[in-house]
């Protein structure tokens, strides 16, 4: 079959595609990241590309108007190439793994202090380490290597009661050589088992004095990792020695876990979405290699932890039934898995621990987020919010927990929202509305032109309408202000935050009435999963000891903002604790002792997970939470009083 040669600007980077190949799926195999939401159906319309050379087979969309259709602009995944070609990819569809790393929190945990809660914890590693020094056989000792070996283990741990030891069948065919070229000493990696150890990797020498591993979040939209350092040694400054963060390459076939697990049923695609992850991990671990130094025959062992359908497609597993009633996932505790199994290359074959899942929807993330959080040690009662495409609440203390998981949709993540992005440099993360003029002040990340509003901005945006009087409480705009930023284009009512002059994308940046039901419904569906958890158990909001904020958004969430618009309850400051990626450090607790890989399982077995999907009081809570802030007043009586009522409109329909 023809090979072509396809290039992507402004990157400059050439990769070979099939005749007839779809581009999206070039781009996706290049690990050039174009945004893609509707994982490649053609129903969002923003994997743009602009051709400047070459051949394609391209079908118009309706969301390319033609002064860019005459520009060569087309959709990525509408688009399949004949030949050589060399493609623009227009700054609204860039997607830059860069932000990733941006520090910004209000009151999160700092990384200071995450590193110091890593760096208390005395390590207790469910795998061992041993440096072995055995005699060779002879004459008079003609004992096999694997018993030989076996039989040195047992003298050395005869202290620890040991009953069996094992060797993996990998580990026996390399054992003569690497015995005898090491002249017979080693260094042994062995996992603990209920009855005894297994064998699973052998190494030359000496070599204790590192040893590492690397602990993984397997998100939805983001992927993040940190090479832990694993000694015993208590003087260790800092057990971190390296972070690295990119999007999950799986982006590329759809933002949120419902399209990707309708990807995988296509021919093809679980092979694929397997692929992207375990690809995303490899480079990953490679750039944690390159900047540390260290060597990659170091890292004895991963621990990672997802969502269920992130835990399923990392090992290859179907996940379809994940969706379908009665919602039952293949599996709730991950098998035992290497690094080999899911084509991570990065390192050895070492073993691959993942979080256990409670249910369908609410994966290992959470398990992990909660023993992160410690709030299953603690007599107080705290919610858990992690706050994303797929929100997941838990709530209770050391004695019981509850969880749910409610779809707010990607209007969080900027999906469905006409002007939406991800967080990114340009997006517009900060918003003030004059409230006697309506004109407003934006922030861009990195200070830079906007090109449209991520998450944080969308809540900003929303609470500044409020509180400026512009919208009413069922999101309408008020059209009787004098201000020409309230406008009527092709029968759908819109506000101009930033005229095209002032953009990087060359036109104006709006939040429509759709984009405002959209952040409405987001916020509803978030606030009455809390509410139905609170009423199962006879509790309200004010008997909460804290709100405990979790995930990356959570960094950037403007507490008060929230509670303006009422995706949180309106509670003192005080309560309100952000502790970041939750999810990660997690991992990095799992890892570094045996008491908290116990306390991660008792985490999960505890949980009591309450499904919404079909749930009658949800219902009902989620209609009632589809004003600003609620329909119930009660709830939120200081932003009634201080915002609603002096703006001194009500609405009309």
């Amino acid at each position: 079959m023809d090979k072509h040669r396809i290039k992507f600007l402004p990157l400059d980077y050439t990769y070979p595609g099939e005749h007839g190949e779809n581009l999206l799926e070039i781009a996706m195999k290049a690990g050039v990241y174009i945004n893609a939401s509707c994982g490649g159906n053609g129903t969002c319309g923003k994997c743009k590309v602009r051709l400047i050379d070459g051949q394609v087979d391209s079908i118009r969309h309706p969301k390319i108007d033609e002064s860019e259709y005459n520009e060569g602009v087309m959709l990525a995944c509408q688009t399949n190439i004949k030949g050589d070609a060399v493609f623009e990819i227009p700054l609204e569809s860039r997607v830059d793994r860069s932000i990733l790393n941006r520090k910004k929190s209000h009151g999160a945990l700092s990384a200071a202090d995450v590193a110091q809660s890593l760096n208390s914890v005395v390590p207790e590693l469910r795998l061992l380490k041993l440096y072995i020094e055995m005699s060779p056989p002879g004459l008079n000792d003609q004992m096999a290597d694997a018993e030989r070996l076996i039989r040195r283990l047992k003298e050395i741990l005869r202290d620890k009661e040991t009953k069996e030891i094992n060797i993996e069948l990998n580990i026996i065919k390399k054992l003569p050589h690497i015995l005898r070229d090491s002249d017979w000493k080693t260094t042994i990696l062995a996992s603990e088992t209920d009855l005894g150890w297994n064998i699973i990797n052998i190494q030359k020498g000496d070599t204790t004095s590192t040893y590492y591993g690397v602990a993984v979040d397997v998100g939805t939209t983001t992927v993040c990792c940190k090479l832990i350092d694993l000694r015993s040694d208590r003087g260790i400054e800092n057990r971190v020695i390296g972070e690295s963060a990119d999007y999950n390459a799986q982006i590329s076939y759809g933002d949120d876990v419902i399209t990707r697990i309708m990807y995988a049923g296509k021919k093809g695609g679980l092979k694929r979405l397997q692929e992207a992850i375990a690809g995303t991990i490899d480079r990953l671990i490679e750039d944690l290699i390159e900047k540390t130094g260290v060597d990659r025959t170091s890292i004895s062992h991963l621990v990672a932890a997802g969502n269920t359908t992130m835990t399923h497609l990392l090992l290859g597993v179907e996940p379809r039934y994940i969706m379908i009633s009665p919602y039952t996932p293949a599996f709730f505790n991950p098998p035992f898995a290497t690094t080999k199994d899911v084509g991570i290359k990065a390192v050895d074959d070492v073993p691959l621990y993942l979080f256990p899942c409670v249910s369908s929807y609410v994966g290992g993330d959470i398990v992990a987020g909660v023993l992160s959080a410690g709030m299953a040690d603690k007599e107080e009662i705290s919610l858990f919010i992690d706050i994303g495409t797929n929100g997941e609440i838990v709530l209770g203390n050391r004695d019981w927990l509850m969880c749910a998981s409610c779809s707010a949709g990607p209007a969080f993540e900027g999906g469905g929202i006409k002007d939406g992005m991800r967080a990114t440099y340009g997006a517009i993360e900060q918003v003030r509305i004059n409230q006697n003029t309506y004109e407003p002040m934006i922030l861009t990340i990195g200070h830079e032109r906007p090109s449209g509003i991520c998450g944080s901005g969308l809540i900003d945006c929303l609470a500044e309408m409020i509180l400026a009087g512009i919208i009413t409480q069922n999101g309408r705009f008020n059209r009787d202000l004098p201000t020409r930023r309230i406008r009527e284009v092709d029968n759908v009512c819109e506000y101009v935050l930033c005229y095209k002059e002032e953009t990087r994308i060359g036109r104006d940046i709006t939040i429509t009435e759709m984009d405002i039901d959209n952040l409405i419904r987001a916020k509803a569906a978030m606030f009455a999963g809390c509410k139905v958890l609170l009423d199962s158990v006879g509790l309200s909001f004010f008997d909460l000891h804290n709100i405990i904020i979790a995930g990356g958004f959570g960094h950037y969430i403007d507490p008060i903002k929230a509670q303006i618009i009422g995706l949180l309850p309106e509670l003192p400051s005080e309560r309100f604790k952000f502790i970041g990626n939750s999810s990660l450090h997690g991992a990095c607790l799992y890892m570094l002792s045996k008491r908290y890989v116990s306390q991660a399982v008792r985490i999960a077995g505890m949980m009591t997970n309450i499904e919404l999907a079909n749930n009658n009081r949800f219902m009902d809570e989620f209609v009632a939470a589809m004003f600003l802030p609620h329909t119930d007043e009660r709830l939120f009586p200081e932003t009634m009083k201080n915002h609603w009522q002096k703006n001194n409109f009500n609405d009309e329909d």
